[in-house]
């Protein structure tokens, strides 16, 4: 047996390549694009595994897709590839619609093509498990109860409305088709391997240069904190035992401000890395001006979860951002490359004409 997975050379869809091959010997073939986020070095332990094959490509490419399908007749296909930045969508939308939403189109194409041919036991145990997110609900006010699977979806950015397509076009491919789905909406994840552009990379990243910490607004406003080996096991476990057809919210139960976030990766370096000068990173925190419609609140009820299919979160907030906090210490190497440029060179010349 083998699983097809998208976006795998990504943030969350590299971790959960590495976790699945640390727990299966079930072979992957890991389909990504390497646009600016996807990175090959996040699979170097991987080198020279037989069980991990990586093509690069996109899920907009409807051909190679129906390709690999057919090759490798995949038991699953597990979709991370997404462009997922809001501050990104909100200066250049257009790559989200076409990745996000036409993108999800093309490769449900060929998965539909796929699971039309494939005999009656495997049709049977066949899924496409779609990885979403929270942000495709809105924004909730400071008391509102949180997002539970059947909250009305209320997108404010072109990437959460992006998201948001590509959501409805997976619900409607198998009620009108039939396909086997399953979709996860989750809560802000952090972890290893995450671009240095989101808020917790970004303001370990920036401490340890000396540059200043860039909060929004006021910094009050509040993300539900997941992290990213917990969203890994919670998607191997819809996958494994996911209803047909059902959203699962995957969320970490812990509600933090932004604020509260960059208060507390200042004071794990001030333990773990201090400033030369005996000052605290908090030194370097700088309010800047609010982005267009930021939204003020996301919270994932992820109960449902836990009562059909046995799921919490293994790590609390303050275990899972001690270790995000170690492994960029540890891997300083990394942060450079990606944040050089030289990565995007070293892709250039590895893939020449099909970069």
């Amino acid at each position: 047996m083998t699983i097809l997975v998208t976006g795998g050379a990504g943030f969350i869809g590299s971790n959960f390549v590495l976790d699945w091959l640390a727990q299966s010997d079930e072979p992957v073939i890991n389909l990504d694009a390497l646009t600016y986020a996807g990175n090959l070095e996040n699979l170097a332990a991987l080198d020279g595994d037989t069980r991990h094959t990586f093509i690069k490509g996109s899920i907009d490419d409807f051909d190679l897709v129906s390709r690999l399908l057919a090759e490798h007749q995949p038991r699953a296909v597990v979709n991370f590839a997404a462009e997922s930045h809001v501050d990104r969508s909100i200066h250049g939308p257009e790559d989200f619609i076409q990745t996000n939403i036409v993108g999800t189109f093309r490769l449900l194409e060929a998965v539909r093509a796929y699971y039309g041919q494939l005999g009656n036991e495997a049709k049977n145990a066949f899924r496409f498990l779609h990885v979403s997110t929270d942000e495709v609900y809105g924004s909730l006010a400071k008391d509102d109860p949180a997002f539970t699977e059947t909250h009305r979806y209320e997108p404010n950015s072109p990437y959460s409305a992006s998201k948001a397509a590509s959501d409805h076009l997976v619900r409607a491919y198998h009620h009108t088709y039939g396909l086997p789905v399953l979709t996860t909406n989750c809560s802000n994840n952090y972890g290893p391997y995450h671009f240095p552009e989101k808020l917790i990379p970004l303001v370990i990243h920036n401490a340890l240069a000396g540059k200043p910490l860039p909060i929004y607004g006021d910094g009050q406003q509040i993300r539900d904190w997941l992290y990213v080996k917990d969203h890994c096991s919670a998607i191997r476990r819809v996958l494994e035992a996911g209803k047909l057809g059902e959203v699962y919210n995957v969320g970490g139960w812990n509600e933090k401000p932004n604020l509260d976030v960059v208060h507390t990766l200042c004071a794990i370096l001030d333990e773990l890395s201090p400033r030369a000068d005996g000052h605290s990173y908090k030194a370097q925190i700088t309010f800047v001006q609010d982005r267009p419609g930021h939204d003020r609140r996301y919270a994932i009820d992820a109960s449902k979860l836990e009562r059909e299919l046995g799921w919490k979160p293994a790590e609390t907030f303050e275990t899972g951002i001690r270790k995000t906090v170690q492994w960029y210490l540890d891997n300083q190497a990394w942060v450079a490359n990606v944040t050089s440029g030289a990565y995007k060179q070293w892709v250039g010349k590895q893939y020449g004409s099909c970069t």
